[in-house]
């Protein structure tokens, strides 16, 4: 069994379910979706948790111009299989009280989404990986131009511009490494091979980093991001926060460093700096946010931001951090942005000045909104507090022996006191208090909504008590990956 049936069996599924009418289409991209995580879970159950590359497929395709459809799996690989195999079924959980029109286009736009996803996680080549990062954009833009908001034709043509631009510069770094491969192949471990002078490392470790920043995003190239959050429909938010930023965060780890580690090494120091003013002023910015999915549009970059530093000091608890946190990032923005869709839904308006109260009326809701709110602060216990120590903890390695690195590791643990502050206050408003005569009237959670946050929060506490299979998973790979790739620094 090859990683192909994951790549193809979503694109099947989205021709399909496009073509099926309203009421319908949801069942059946919620049936695909489950078969997708089955089949993930079956590569899971046969994958060997070592720094093998497994399940592979390695055919010809445009072999005149050294281009094959090589893909494979190993524990890094394995993180973002599952968690974009486990994130789809429950986004579109949580869309099934909205009615869309041409509903089939829709859900078979996210099916689609989802191949490219998958593509760009597995890929060992490196046009392969550029046609899934580019797959897995299209169905973004036609998803925020189409259902989104008011503004959003406005919204999806900056998305765009920006998301183009930075595909474009990884094209650039790509050809440039393909030009300068002594077997002519855009094959991943033949770029590793290379060893190209610090000049042109440089120039390749700044094409990767400006597409990968932006698609995380980072300081100062996140502009795009809270305005696309808020006007997406709420299943494309959680499309492009839950798992599309993660090909960004995936970029660096497999493409930008291993790629050029001297350009990476030389402005290592830089690029957490650039990372560790997202976190601040990120928190900052979110701190006077009254609506409710742009706080968590602003939450997700000062997250990000973290997972970026982690990566940047790049030593095994660093990037071990990153992965444990994709999972658990993933989990929970999928849960914040699904809590305010509902309280959209109910109430016409995501103004907190609004609310309050809420939890008077409904208290599983409340409850719900708790867990998940605690899980992204990073409570002991929830699945936000591992990773964030792990992150901290490499960014503190880091920054040990030398003043100025300590500040900058300092600034960035500042993203657990920033984090709790805001997101416990917005909990407050919202959902303490009296309630007020349009607070009065909200319905407590039940059927699909009920069981999709139960799921949520199953997952934000089973991860928090025990990480360590998600661990487990990507121990070996990563630690061989940051050991080889660090000792090139002093060559």
């Amino acid at each position: 069994m090859t990683v192909s049936i994951l790549l193809f069996l979503p694109i099947v599924a989205a021709v399909i379910v496009a073509l099926l009418k309203n009421g319908v289409a949801k069942h059946a991209a919620l049936f695909f979706s489950v078969a997708q995580l089955v089949i993930a879970l079956i590569f899971l159950s046969k994958f060997v948790p070592d720094a093998s590359t497994q399940f592979a497929i390695d055919a010809p395709w445009i072999p005149k111009f050294g281009v094959y459809f090589s893909a494979g799996i190993d524990g890094i690989s394995m993180v973002l299989v599952l968690l974009t195999t486990l994130l789809v079924p429950i986004i579109i959980l949580t869309t099934y009280n909205h009615e869309y029109n041409r509903e089939g286009a829709f859900y078979g736009l996210i099916l689609f989404m989802q191949a490219g996803l998958l593509v760009v996680f597995t890929a060992l080549d490196g046009f392969l990986f550029y046609v899934g990062w580019e797959a897995a954009l299209i169905p973004i833009y036609f998803i925020c131009a189409l259902w989104g908001g008011e503004n959003r034709i406005r919204v999806t043509i900056k998305f765009f511009i920006y998301t183009f631009a930075g595909s474009l510069f990884m094209l650039v770094a790509l050809i440039y490494l393909y030009l300068q491969s002594p077997a002519g192949t855009f094959d991943l471990h033949n770029f590793y091979s290379m060893s190209l002078d610090v000049k042109h490392q440089t120039w390749v470790f700044w094409a990767f980093f400006l597409a990968f920043a932006i698609k995380m995003p980072l300081f100062p190239l996140h502009t795009w991001q809270p305005d696309t959050y808020t006007e997406a429909p709420s299943g494309g938010t959680m499309m492009l926060s839950g798992i599309m930023l993660k090909m960004g965060i995936y970029g660096v780890i497999r493409w930008m460093i291993p790629n050029a580690p001297l350009g990476f090494f030389h402005f290592q120091t830089l690029v957490i700096i650039l990372a560790v003013i997202g976190i601040v002023y990120a928190s900052i910015i979110a701190f006077k946010q009254k609506e409710g999915k742009r706080l968590v549009a602003y939450s997700s970059i000062a997250h990000v931001g973290l997972i970026a530093a982690g990566i940047l000091a790049w030593n095994i608890q660093g990037v071990q951090g990153a992965m444990l946190q994709m999972l658990n990032h993933g989990i929970n923005v999928v849960g914040m942005f699904f809590i305010w869709d509902i309280i959209i839904r109910r109430m016409g308006t995501q103004d907190t000045d609004q609310l309050g109260g809420i939890a008077k009326v409904a208290p599983r809701f409340a409850i719900g909104f708790l867990i998940i709110v605690l899980g992204t602060v990073g409570l002991p216990l929830t699945n936000g507090f591992v990773g964030e120590f792990l992150l901290l903890k490499s960014v503190f390695t880091f920054g040990a022996g030398h003043f100025g690195n300590l500040v900058i590791a300092a600034f960035a643990g500042s993203t657990i006191i920033l984090g709790a502050v805001y997101m416990l206050r917005m909990y407050k408003k919202v959902m303490q208090g009296e309630t007020n005569p349009l607070t009065a009237t909200f319905k407590d959670v039940s059927g699909v909504e009920k069981f999709t946050l139960c799921l949520i929060c199953v997952l934000v506490i089973a991860l928090g008590i025990y990480p360590q299979p998600i661990l487990h998973i990507s121990e070996a790979a990563v630690t061989q990956l940051v050991n080889t790739i660090g000792a090139k620094f002093t060559m």
